[in-house]
């Protein structure tokens, strides 16, 4: 005779399980718990692997709603029967109560979660080998629209916690994926779930939440956004707590794989997203130096921006002292070791390993290709932040390129016919300190060494500057930029002769203190030489010679001419002499200012006989 069906659950059990009523499927379920322990003592594992099957593939998945609660009831019994033996038939209890995690019923979902409470609670550190079913589906269930499968999951959850936690075998590498998926979730119950996940394992002493860090800091960003204050704020203190645990540890920080989710939510809507990116980003560059290098222009246009940001408003006065500190930071690293020649094919070989269980950080070789500023990116952004509609972005931009100019003019020479022309536009600018900044760098283009290396210019302008060098005074101080420099001024003012109006006496008066005053003066008088618009010559020779008249700035070359003393200064005013010529007045005015006296009332008699005939008389 075979078995009946359900063996080894006696008809009655069968029956008390299946019932609608609370009260019986408990019986049922105490009959199951002194069963098990009469199969342990008689040492009859085949029996009790026989009711795992019955109450897993015929209770718990019944069409009958009574009956797949009962098989959990059941489930549950199982495990308290078992005791510390349950360990070994942790795989019966477990996968039947998940699966019930999905049941369209809410009722089942809640005793799923009662079900796999009493599971775990014998279990203990042995249900970790299904932690991540268990996260999954309590993940899940933790936005359950139903109350009372939320208290039972948060029951649950807090109990599943206090196990990993005390638990020395948790399995980081194999939560990594299915942390870096829920992540994601758009739930913010899900997402509290996901936070207070974090933050517990954060805590727990030998877990390396720091090598789970670049899997998870985007997601974290966007949890960081909800519009829920609990959650975000919940976030925040996540965010502070690894910051915390950065600052502290000497290895295990992935900078490199981290550097480019923070510069794209340094560029946020959200003020406390962009604050927390940028401070993290200052941080990384604090502690890794020119690690940092290769983010350079990723960083530049994310904090430039932000320093157009309002001092009114608190939370944007925040982010634009953040952003200072990281610009100020950025531009430290950035130092004379960037001008160097790339490094070897050898050297490029090295690589960057990360240990998985220690999550540390070792470079097998001397590798400095990381560490070389890639300066084409950063030109190429510095050039569109000089375009920014604020003028602290732009003055930010200006500072940069006077920097770089000054710590590495070699690789930045090779780029100038991206930015030259930007210069010479940005003279236009309505703010006074960003043309000022602008003409510092034009003069430190005008004089570095640097740019002695290539002449710019066509091969017939190249040809003309050659021929007029053999006829003027060699400016040993100045590169080949300075003559284009001041043809493109001239033409500047040609072109946009309000300029010339508003601010040609302010910039030729600052380009005096930031070059040689007669360099200038003999190269502009030898341009408009050749100009061929007479009245536009006319008004710039009156402009220069009204500053070379009265401005502070001149006081040194205006007592050079006085006394045509020597060889120089009487070439000096020889060439200013030909292109003065373009205005009378300026002509006469230069004469009395190099004590030409006589030539001057030659000038006036010739000029206008008339005047000089009643001055006579």
């Amino acid at each position: 005779m075979g078995d009946r069906p359900h063996s080894p659950l006696s008809v009655s059990c069968v029956r008390a399980l299946n019932d609608k009523l609370y009260e019986k499927r408990k019986i049922a379920a105490q009959e199951i718990d002194k069963m098990v322990k009469e199969f342990l003592a008689q040492n009859n594992t085949a029996q009790i692997r026989k009711l795992l099957r019955v109450l897993g593939e015929d209770f718990s998945v019944s069409h009958n709603l009574n009956t797949r609660k009962g098989g959990l009831m059941g489930l549950a019994a199982t495990a308290i029967g078992l005791g510390k033996e349950s360990d070994k038939y942790v795989s019966g209890l477990v996968k039947p109560v998940l699966a019930c995690f999905h049941d369209q019923d809410s009722g089942v979902r809640y005793y799923a979660c009662e079900a796999l409470y009493n599971i775990v609670k014998v279990c203990r550190g042995s249900v970790l080998p299904y932690f991540n079913d268990i996260f999954n589906g309590l993940s899940k269930l933790t936005a359950d629209p139903d109350q009372h499968v939320k208290n039972g999951t948060e029951l649950l959850d807090r109990l599943i916690k206090d196990i990993v936690t005390e638990s020395a075998s948790f399995d980081l590498v194999a939560f990594i994926p299915l942390l870096r998926e829920r992540i994601y979730t758009t739930n913010t119950f899900a997402r509290q779930f996901v936070v207070s996940w974090i933050s517990v394992l954060d805590a727990v002493p030998n877990i390396n939440m720091l090598f789970l860090l670049p899997d998870i800091l985007d997601g974290l960003f966007r949890i960081l956004g909800d519009s829920n204050p609990e959650i975000s704020k919940s976030c925040e203190n996540v965010f502070n707590s690894f910051l915390s645990g950065i600052r502290k540890s000497k290895n295990g920080v992935n900078f490199h794989g981290m550097g480019n989710i923070l510069i794209v939510h340094s560029q946020s809507s959200e003020d406390l997203i962009q604050h927390i990116a940028l401070t993290w980003l200052h941080e990384f560059v604090m502690l890794s130096g020119r690690t940092m290098l290769p983010f350079a222009s990723g960083i530049i246009n994310a904090t430039l921006p932000c320093l157009a940001y309002s001092d009114t408003s608190q939370r944007q006065n925040r982010v634009k002292e953040a952003a200072k500190l990281l610009n100020t930071r950025m531009m430290q690293i950035v130092d004379s070791r960037d001008d160097q020649l790339p490094v070897s094919s050898k050297s490029s070989d090295a690589s960057v390993t990360t240990s998985p269980e220690s999550g540390e950080i070792s470079k097998e070789s001397g590798d400095l290709r990381d560490e070389q500023l890639d300066i084409a990116s950063v030109i190429s952004v510095l050039c569109q932040m000089l375009t920014h509609n604020s003028i602290q972005t732009r003055i930010a931009a200006l500072q940069w390129f006077g920097h770089l100019l000054n710590k590495i003019p070699i690789k930045t020479f090779q780029y100038i016919d991206d930015f030259f022309p930007l210069f010479l536009q940005t003279l236009k600018d309505p703010s006074d300190e960003v043309v000022l900044l602008d003409l510092e760098a034009l003069a430190e283009i005008s004089s570095n060494p640097a740019g002695k290396q290539a002449k710019p210019g066509s091969s017939t302008e190249t040809s003309r500057n050659e021929d007029k060098s053999a006829n003027t005074k060699v400016l040993t101080s100045l590169n080949h930029y300075f003559d284009k420099f001041m043809r493109e001024l001239i033409q500047l003012f040609h072109r946009e002769q309000n300029l010339l109006e508003e601010k040609g006496t302010f910039i030729l008066r600052q380009l005096a203190l930031q070059l040689n005053a007669e360099d200038i003066y003999r190269t502009l008088s030898e341009i408009l030489m050749q100009e061929e618009d007479a009245s536009f010559a006319c008004i710039m020779v009156q402009t220069l010679n009204t500053i070379l008249l009265t401005s502070t700035e001149l006081f040194e070359l205006r007592n050079q001419l006085k006394d045509l003393k020597t060889p120089e200064s009487c070439s000096l005013f020889t060439c200013l002499y030909k292109s003065w010529c373009h205005g009378p007045v300026a002509t006469v005015s230069l004469c009395y200012l190099t004590q030409n006296y006589e030539h001057a009332c030659d000038l006036l008699e010739t000029l206008y006989p008339f005047t000089v005939l009643l001055f006579y008389q």
